[in-house]
């Protein structure tokens, strides 16, 4: 051996010994490293950390690895220790029965340290999981003999804490500050707890939890703001208890409203959470009005009859005597139908009793909406849509005050329809009823029931195997249609004193209808047709004079009565085509051409004279007026719902003509494109004349003319000419003569009547305009990118110049803020011309403008603030005849309103403000003041 080799002996055998020494003299201990243990402690105390620092300096040269676990080093570092222990003479313990049922999985992403008494600490992100239960936090310490477990957040270089702990399980999420939990006995200990119940959020305080999962808290916070540091507002509790997923019952609780102590408590709190559809108490809204005193609104009961539909009764209660009960209802039934319902009634009174202003009003009201789902039965469909008030409801109703359709509608209508497809047929069935109101008059126009049986069109000699060309009588075809009606005008009071026999009238009506077209030398389109009308009565009314009383005496008969019509006519129309391409200087470089397409059209229609006396639809009566026999011809059954038969011969060819001009333009982005410019979409005219008459044989010419202004904007109005003049009866009055305008030398007619409407919307985007820019670039990419050599420099740029802010998205440009407010406007305005007194001096009908303009818009100048407002305007007056403005303002967890009609007889102003929460809808408060308030002292 040579002495090289000796010397390197030596040294290991010195290395070894103090090694083997500096081990002998740590103290006697067995140290078990494993990947799950059943065992936990909750805290580490003073003696455990110098325990750590003796580990840490025994080892100097080991990296700090050693503590994390690899299993290959965590297996060498216990083997170490293992030897170390088995040099003395102490034997280790055996190992403890575990008390839990099954395997605890642990893991850290920085580090975990174990100790000698069965204690674990884990840094970083530590996950601890048994069973269905999961703890994770950034500093977890285990007692694996007691098995419970501490956790806990830790601060960060900012001093904020980070990684608070969160307990999952079956019951739900839950985030503390502290957690102390104890696996075996399922109970813990939180501190400031954060967990969400239903739409709500429970906060702060000290919490233990128990065995079967209830939580009971002292000094906690309950809010539906998701600001949990710090909410807008919540219910401080003394003391509560929560059962996950279930509901909540607190002990004495205020209200904490932006940090401030409100002296608003209640003596105990119930807080309900279900995911299923539960019933439950509609809580009522306090206030008073001067008229009909304090009053309790809106209150009653939800059911939740089943999962297919709802009902909520309500009701309402003022001091001095007025009530009201309402009834509300939603139901779906998936590719059935789905509709809903709403049923109320008013009693208002006003006044004291006995006193001259006492006054009792009964109102109701009801509203019926249902569809039927197109694949429920493709034969049968059934609609509703019922929107019947009586006249003094909205008037007394509070909710109707701010709702601008129900205060400016006077005309309401309500439709009930079934109708049956017969399959493999081409007859239906259909029963409605209809029900049309005027809240101005109180004037009810029902009829109830119709019964209709239609039958499509047929070609009843069309050829089941056509063999060849058609021939002409197979284009004949025909159609039928049968209708019932029963119907009555009254008023709203005497509908149900009306008699079913004297005030209701009824009747039924057939209508069959053949026609047929032919093309005669290709370009000329005939087409005859055929019409036949029947009606049939129960009564009729029969007039006589009598000359002791000088006045008519009206004799109702009842039986069977028949009225028909029929008449004959045939028109010719075709299309001619006119082009035109406009000069050079004259814009013919953009323009390509300019087409006009002319419908020209005359038909001609005859029938017999039906008030002649051998069809008997036509009567006559005589009587004495000032000294002088007249004959008054009449029908008896005028007053029948569909009307009589006409009088008088037909023989009229009339004449009408249509006119569409449209131009083609080269487009402006794309040199090869070309566009379709519609310049007069339709413009007709149309006079006939029948030859069959005595006198007036003109009638009046009627037009209309229909332009697209834009794409979402058409403008359409229409227009009637008089034909002949007007002279002063014997009494004064002006009738209509047969002496033609043209030959009295005042044109060929004269305007009698016209009008058109349209409406608008502006807003933030109808202003603006398409940069050159914008117009470039959208025509490149229509064709070739062009390579540019900075792009990636340009979009650089860009990125720099415009950003947009994730949390508000509001937009910056040049790192200053993009004024952004959204705003709209609405227009609705129509126009109206037509005869208004008579001008004796000229011999002609004033004329007389109505017009009618409505408006409504929103403004929206911050994020969180908005501002609306409709309104109309009363050109008769010269006022505004209906206003209502309000504003609303989002407070994050809060939402306030207010509306206020300004003008009219219905001055008004109502203030909310509420949680947006439904769970807490009851944490409002309400101000208001209506037209009640406003009494005229004497």
């Amino acid at each position: 051996m040579s002495s090289r080799n000796k010397i390197h002996i030596i040294v290991l055998t010195l290395f070894c010994s103090l090694l083997l020494v500096n081990l002998s003299a740590q103290p006697k201990r067995k140290s078990h490293i494993r990947q799950a243990n059943p065992a936990f402690a909750d805290t580490v105390t003073p003696a455990d950390s110098d325990k750590i620092k003796s580990i840490s300096d025994t080892f100097p040269a080991l990296p700090d690895s050693i503590l994390i676990r690899p299993d290959s080093l965590l297996k060498s570092v216990d083997s170490i220790l293992v030897d170390s222990v088995m040099t003395d003479t102490v034997q280790a313990p055996p190992p403890k029965k575990s008390p839990l049922e099954d395997v605890v999985k642990y893991t850290a992403n920085d580090s975990i340290v174990f100790l000698s008494n069965n204690q674990a600490y884990m840094y970083g992100q530590g996950v601890v999981t048994y069973q269905d239960i999961e703890l994770d936090a950034d500093e977890i310490r285990m007692n694996m003999d007691s098995s419970t477990v501490f956790a806990i957040g830790r601060p960060d270089t900012a001093g904020e804490i980070v990684g608070n702990p969160i307990f999952k399980d079956k019951s739900g999420e839950y985030e503390s500050a502290t957690m102390k939990y104890n696996f075996k006995s399922q109970k813990g200990y939180i501190t400031n707890i954060i967990t969400q119940q239903g739409e709500g959020y429970l906060t702060g305080g000290s919490t233990k939890k128990n065995k079967e999962g209830d939580f009971y808290l002292k000094d906690g916070k309950y809010t539906t703001c998701d600001d949990h540091e710090c909410p807008h507002f919540y219910l401080q509790l003394t003391k509560a208890k929560m059962r996950p997923k279930k509901n909540i019952v607190t002990g004495p609780a205020y209200l904490v409203l932006a940090g401030v102590p409100l002296p608003l408590a209640i003596p105990f709190g119930f807080f309900p959470f279900t995911e299923k559809y539960s019933s439950g108490i509609i809580m009522p809204t306090f206030g008073d009005e001067m008229a009909r005193g304090f009053y309790l609104r809106d209150g009653g009961y939800y059911f939740a009859i089943n999962d297919y539909i709802d009902l909520a009764l309500t009701g309402e209660i003022y001091t001095k005597g007025s009530w009201g009960l309402n009834a509300m209802s939603n139901y779906v039934k998936r590719y059935k139908f789905s509709g809903n319902f709403n049923m109320g009634y008013l009693v208002t009174i006003l006044g004291d009793k006995g006193m001259p202003d006492y006054q009792k009003q009964t109102n109701f009201r009801l509203i019926w909406s249902h569809s039927q789902d197109a694949k429920a039965n493709p034969n049968m469909s059934f609609s509703a849509s019922v929107n019947f008030t009586t006249s003094g409801y909205d008037r007394n109703n509070l909710n109707s005050y701010y709702n601008a359709t129900s205060f400016t509608e006077n005309t309401k209508s309500s439709t009930v329809n079934m109708t049956y497809n017969f399959p493999n047929t081409p007859f239906s069935i259909s029963a409605t009823a209809n029900i049309t109101q005027r809240s101005k008059d109180s004037t009810l126009n029902v009829s109830f029931p119709d019964f209709t049986l239609n039958m499509s069109r047929v070609y009843p000699f069309k050829r089941k195997n056509p063999v060849g060309k058609e021939k002409w009588y197979e284009k004949i075809s025909l159609n039928y249609t049968g209708l019932f009606r029963n119907s009555i005008e009254t008023k709203q009071n005497l509908f149900f004193k009306s008699s079913l026999i004297k005030d209701w009238r009824n009747g039924m009506q057939h209508t069959i209808p053949v026609s047929a077209t032919f093309s005669l030398f290709k370009y000329l389109n005939i087409s005859p047709s055929f019409n036949f009308t029947d009606r049939m009565y129960t009564n009729r009314i029969m007039q006589q004079w009598d000359p002791q009383s000088a006045a008519v005496v009206r004799d109702t008969t009842y039986g069977f009565y028949n009225v028909f019509n029929y008449s004959f006519s045939v028109s010719a129309q075709t299309k001619l085509y006119g082009f035109y391409r406009p000069l050079p200087f004259f814009g013919g470089k953009k323009i390509q051409m300019i087409r006009h397409v002319f419908t020209p059209s005359v038909s001609f229609s005859a029938a017999p004279d039906f008030g002649s006396s051998r069809y008997g639809f036509w009567q006559t009566y005589s009587k004495i007026e000032n000294g002088k026999r007249v004959d008054v011809k009449y029908s008896p059954f005028s007053h029948g719902i569909f009307g009589t038969a006409p009088q008088g011969k037909q023989g009229t060819v009339s004449f009408n003509v249509s006119n569409n001009l449209e131009m083609k333009v080269n487009s402006d982005r794309d040199t090869t494109g070309v566009r379709k410019i519609s310049l007069i979409e339709n413009l007709t005219a149309g006079i006939s004349y029948n030859m069959a008459a005595d006198s007036m044989n003109w009638s009046n010419i009627n037009t209309s003319i229909l332009i697209k202004l834009t794409k979402n904007f058409n403008l359409q109005a229409s227009a009637v000419f008089d034909t002949y003049t007007y002279q002063l009866n014997e009494y004064g009055n002006p009738v209509r003569v047969n002496i033609p305008r043209w030959k009295a030398g005042k044109g060929l007619g004269r305007l009698s009547s016209t009008g058109t409407s349209f409406s608008y919307t502006f807003s933030n985007d109808t202003f603006k305009k398409k940069s050159k820019n914008n117009t470039k670039e959208t025509e490149t990419s229509t064709n070739e990118t062009p390579i540019d050599n900075n792009t990636e420099n340009t979009e650089n740029r860009e990125n720099e110049s415009q950003e947009k802010t994730e949390d508000s998205g509001l937009e910056m440009k040049d790192g200053y803020m993009v004024w952004n407010v959204p705003w709209s406007l609405s227009v609705n305005y129509s126009i109206n011309y037509g005869y208004g007194t008579f001008n004796k001096k000229k011999m002609e009908y004033n004329g007389k403008i109505t017009q009618n303009l409505s408006f409504s818009g929103r403004i929206q100048p911050t994020k969180n603030w908005s501002f609306n407002f409709s309104a109309s305007y009363d050109f008769d007056a010269k006022k505004i005849a209906y206003m209502n403005c309000g504003i609303t303002r989002d407070m994050h967890c809060w939402t306030m309103s207010a509306n206020f009609i300004p003008v009219g007889p219905y001055k008004s102003y109502n203030f909310h403000i509420s949680v947006k929460s439904s769970l807490l809808s009851d944490l409002k408060w309400d101000k208001s003041g209506n037209s009640y308030d406003r009494l005229k002292w004497y």
